[in-house]
């Protein structure tokens, strides 16, 4: 399994319309994709996305403690924000987006992902076998972003806030197979208009989507 960057990170929502709004007014995102079941935001279709699912109710926190964006200029990026919101956003249903100053190709680009765990750094080491590249006692990279693990319980929720992480391969396909023979369980196959995927179920009972971009791939 070789990823080449953290591609998007879905969420259970309870008001996608809403937190797709603040998104695009606050956020410097756009609607990438959208239908009866989600909305696909970023600032540019290649490059990390956030995707909003709608939920029936209010969801579990489960793993999920924040996602952080990558801004070039700090400041500018909390004048963009409503008066009095610092750069620790609470989007609702319990999301909350951090921006972190960084050096970046495209604004509001995907950071990091910081994620609760029962034992960081052996989580850390697990989601090697993933193709994760560590990056620290408790952190893992890919393609310049990360994911990194704080104490605390991730428990077992039925109906957890997070919905996936998704990082983008050259083929599922490949994936599938590394899958089947390191015995990691595959959750689904999707087969959708732009994108082939697998997900698996990751360390700690987090789902992870690795997404193929089909030749035909055309969001913006």
């Amino acid at each position: 399994m070789r990823p080449k960057t953290l591609d998007h990170v879905a969420f259970w929502v309870t008001a996608r319309a809403e937190s797709a709004a603040y998104l695009e007014r606050h956020l410097g995102m756009h609607v990438i994709a959208e239908d009866e079941r989600f909305t696909l935001m970023g600032s540019d279709a290649r490059r990390g996305k956030l995707t909003l699912f709608d939920a029936e109710g209010p969801r579990d926190q489960g793993a999920l403690k924040h996602v952080a964006l990558r801004v070039s200029d700090l400041a500018a990026a909390r004048r963009a924000l409503p008066p009095g919101t610092s750069e620790s956003i609470e989007l609702g249903d319990g999301i909350t987006i951090v921006l972190v100053e960084a050096e970046t190709d495209v604004e509001y680009d995907l950071d990091h992902v910081a994620l609760h765990s029962a034992d960081p750094a052996a989580t850390a080491a697990a989601y090697e076998r993933y193709g994760f590249t560590a990056a620290g006692p408790a952190r893992v990279e890919v393609g310049g972003a990360h994911v990194e693990f704080h104490q605390g319980e991730p428990g077992a929720p039925e109906r957890p806030l997070l919905n996936h992480l998704a990082v983008l391969v050259d083929s599922a396909e490949d994936v599938i197979a590394e899958a089947n023979e390191a015995g990691i369980e595959i959750e689904s196959v999707v087969d959708a208009a732009n994108t082939y995927a697998a997900f698996l179920w990751g360390p700690e009972h987090v789902r992870i989507e690795y997404v193929e971009h089909k030749p035909t791939f055309s969001l913006t």
